[in-house]
């Protein structure tokens, strides 16, 4: 017999932890898959969440993961591969109120495990996709960033460099002038002609310097980044480089599913109600799922909201199912 969850939770990050928590403490058997591959692992710490400024990221996970189990619910570590819709009818007894209660998705697990859920929780992230540029990858989320709110304060006042990776990063070199009044703006692979009247004058304004030409590489002294070279072999000392990675939501299963997307500049994400439902009954997403810039506290509010909205879901549900019979 496969083994039946009201609701299965993919991705134990912020979203999917917040969503298990509410769902367990509403009595519903509820299963966490976790890949282990949260977003913000590279950072030592994460900022902006009340009484939990500072905590580093690997610490949130773990305290979440306790405060779960204490619910009952329970965790995996492993990857969905496939996810399909429709009921086994050899398990099923009574269709019509099977049907009527929606048990309708078949989870298959990278472990070779499958599951039944009713309702699924989709909180699987994204991933960022680095520049191709000598040793960004290897400080990413020490001195190369990519969010002045989550680390802009431990790097005040030092010298700033913003990579473009488009016209768009005008607007981070922008933002981070907030945080220093030193900052050059490397347009890389971008032309400076790409760039509106409006761009320049603002960046002006800003006090934020363009230094045309392609990025080659870091340089980096005693483990810390000190400067950036440019491919003519000209330096620009630099204590931290802010740049926009790609962000590529992963939404394979949602796809899988049929569920509608909306193209955004940051990639093509699901469209959701308020509560995180997205256009397939019985699916939610959060988190980073949903869209590029949702953090942390963002994140674990998305998870709460399509929870609860779930436990009301399958209340009413169940009600209506059993008049019926």
């Amino acid at each position: 017999m496969t083994e039946k969850y009201a609701v299965v939770v993919v991705g134990g990050g912020a979203a999917g932890l917040s969503a298990a928590l509410v769902l367990g403490r509403a009595r519903h058997r509820t299963l966490v898959v976790d890949a282990g591959e949260p977003r913000n692992a590279p950072a030592a710490h994460m900022q902006g969440y009340l009484t939990r400024d500072g905590m580093p990221p690997a610490e949130f996970l773990a305290l979440g993961r306790e405060e779960i189990a204490r619910y009952g619910v329970e965790l995996v570590r492993d990857r969905v591969v496939e996810v399909t819709r429709g009921e086994d009818l050899s398990e099923v007894r009574n269709r019509a109120f099977t049907e009527a209660q929606g048990e309708d998705f078949t989870v298959v697990l990278s472990g070779g495990r499958t599951v039944r859920a009713r309702r699924l929780v989709v909180a699987t992230g994204l991933k960022d996709e680095l520049p191709a540029v000598a040793g960004v990858a290897e400080r990413f989320g020490r001195d190369v960033l990519h969010c002045p709110f989550c680390h802009g304060w431990e790097v005040r006042d030092q010298p700033f460099g913003v990579l473009a990776t488009s016209p768009a990063s005008v607007h981070q070199a922008l933002m981070v002038s907030q945080w220093s009044k030193d900052v050059r703006f490397f347009l890389h692979t971008v032309a400076e002609e790409e760039l509106s009247d409006e761009d320049l004058r603002r960046l002006a304004a800003a006090g934020v310097e363009v230094v045309p030409g392609e990025v080659a590489g870091l340089v980096v002294e005693d483990d810390r980044l000190t400067g950036i070279r440019l491919a003519d072999g000209t330096e620009h000392a630099r204590s931290v480089l802010f740049l926009a990675p790609r962000a590529v939501p992963q939404t394979g299963l949602l796809e899988g599913l049929g569920a509608e997307l909306h193209d955004t500049p940051f990639g093509a994400y699901p469209v959701v109600d308020a509560t995180g439902l997205t256009s397939v009954p019985g699916v939610w997403a959060a988190g980073n799922a949903i869209g590029f810039a949702e953090q942390v506290v963002h994140a674990a509010s998305g998870g709460y909201r399509a929870a609860s909205a779930i436990v009301g879901d399958l209340l009413m549900t169940d009600l209506d199912a059993a008049a019926q019979v």
